[in-house]
């Protein structure tokens, strides 16, 4: 039975499933942009915001955490160093994933999963309309 099991299973046993989606994470920390299938795209997605969450705690048990879940120290400390502090003001949404089409060998679709380059944006009520009194 299936019951509470979140994920999709990508058609891969458990240990091959954890290990794909662990250096998927670890190359998009890396590069910061990866372009991979729109299944492996979506569960990277969701176990790369929880890193940078993790990342954004800074804590020494967040940094053992992601030690487990990446296969680098190098890949974490980028993570906590560079990453988190990036997105030290946002509130979720550190990656955005984009549809790139049909793979032209199998006609898998395809996705671009990549880290949202700005900070906090500005939304409409926050930004100045121009058509303020000036008293």
């Amino acid at each position: 039975m299936r019951h509470r099991k979140k994920g999709n299973s990508l058609g891969r046993n458990p240990a091959h499933r954890e290990a794909m989606l662990r250096n998927l994470v670890s190359s998009l920390f890396i590069h910061e942009s990866i372009t991979t299938t729109d299944a492996k795209a979506r569960e990277a997605q969701r176990l790369a915001e929880r890193l940078i969450s993790m990342g954004k705690r800074g804590d020494l048990h967040s940094r053992r955490m992601a030690l487990r879940l990446l296969p680098r120290k190098s890949v974490v400390a980028k993570l906590f160093d560079d990453i988190a502090l990036k997105y030290g003001e946002r509130n979720g949404g550190y990656t955005r994933r984009i549809k790139l089409g049909p793979r032209p060998g199998d006609g898998a679709s395809l996705s671009l999963l990549q880290l949202v380059k700005e900070g906090v944006e500005k939304t409409e009520a926050e930004k100045p309309s121009g058509k303020e009194k000036k008293s």
